[in-house]
């Protein structure tokens, strides 16, 4: 059983009330060295340390040192929980039994990106529960928030087990038909988290999918699936990304359509990083996972400042990588995607397992 400590991690503005409101951070550590710290801005996971093969603690996802950190415009969601809506909606814009919804377009003034101007990442969560269980967090999203119908209640539950695994669960119900298709948006470096782009570089990763959502020049899904056989996104097999980067200059921010064990939880991808020894194992029952390397991030070839992270870390393009569990992006335009409809008898239910090893050079021991 994990211990769990709470203290304040600063003030913010509630975007819904406009009043000034205590940003709580609850800090989850377990007895083989591993931790993980949450804060109820956004439901944001902030930190996550684990020890290397020889024994090094390091934080291993990006984040800032503070609240306004994450309020900065330039922020890309660092470790944010996303909703009602992760990834695009075309045009925002969709029809809803029978009924034409617009909802806000915040991404080049076209489309929505992670649920609108104001989504689940920027709002403040309630504190449900904070014990050796787990930490759980709740927001109220109400009727006609950033356009959907419904009053939506979500919820996310953080567990941090002895086997250095940290269970997200995320649910929601609502008051009328809506679409919900949540995730977590973590940005990873398995070698620490201000390590950049040459350690980046150093991974593999292994993705169990056979294919992608094809997508246009604003990342939108033409509706079409593409076979990645043969091609420079399969990574069915343990891959070196600085060898595909090299190839693939644009990088990856791609939604895989991962083979599921009947819906269960199932693992889906693996990352390593040799040097460090580190390895991490994403399962999920969700059918996609968008894997992103931080392609818009700040590029220094091109004279552009890196974004200052936690402990001057600087923070640059293809640095770090995220792998985002989802339903398929903009799935309510696309009757052949699963759906992200969820009816007030309903309940959405989304669960990711971050499984954190290390594998120790030269003994072929992994654990």
């Amino acid at each position: 059983m994990a211990r769990i400590v709470e203290d304040v991690f600063g003030t913010a503005v509630n975007p819904l009330t406009e009043k000034i409101e205590q940003i709580k951070r609850f800090t989850l550590a377990n007895s083989t060295e591993m931790s993980v710290q949450i804060c109820t801005l956004g439901a944001t996971v902030t930190t996550i340390k684990v020890p290397d093969a020889s024994g090094q603690i390091d934080d291993i996802v990006l984040g800032y040192d503070d609240v306004a950190g994450y309020q900065t415009a330039t922020n890309p969601y660092f470790g944010a929980t996303i909703g009602r809506v992760c990834n695009r909606i075309a045009n925002g814009h969709f029809m809803l039994n029978g009924q034409d919804i617009q909802v806000s377009r915040n991404f080049n003034n076209r489309h929505q990106l992670h649920g609108g101007f104001l989504g689940f990442d920027k709002m403040h969560w309630q504190v449900l529960e904070a014990n050796g269980d787990g930490l759980t967090l709740q927001h109220c999203s109400p009727a006609g928030h950033e356009g959907y119908p419904g009053q939506v209640t979500a919820t996310v539950k953080y567990t941090l087990t002895e086997d250095n695994c940290l269970h997200v669960r995320m649910q929601a119900k609502t008051t009328k038909t809506t679409i919900v298709n949540m995730t977590n948006h973590s940005y990873f470096n398995l070698a620490g988290h201000g390590a950049g782009r040459e350690a980046m570089l150093e991974h593999s990763i292994m993705i169990k999918a056979d294919q992608i959502t094809e997508t246009d020049s604003d990342s939108i899904p033409t509706g079409r699936l593409i076979n990645v056989a043969g091609t420079l996104f399969d990574l069915n097999e343990p891959t070196q990304l600085g060898e595909r980067l090299q190839q693939l200059l644009n990088g990856y921010d791609d939604n895989y359509c991962v083979k599921l064990n009947d819906n269960n939880i199932t693992t889906i991808a693996r990352a390593y990083h040799q040097k460090s020894g580190r390895w991490l194992e994403i399962a999920s029952n969700q059918p996609g996972v968008q894997f992103y390397t931080s392609n818009y991030m700040p590029d220094v070839n091109k004279g552009e400042i890196p974004l200052k992270g936690k402990e001057n870390a600087k923070y640059v393009k293809q640095g770090s990588f995220c792998l985002e569990t989802q339903k398929y992006p903009d799935a309510v335009n696309h009757s052949n995607f699963p759906s992200i409809i969820l009816n007030p008898n309903e309940q959405y239910n989304h669960d990711v397992i971050y499984k954190f090893g290390i594998c120790r050079s030269g003994t072929g021991s992994c654990i």
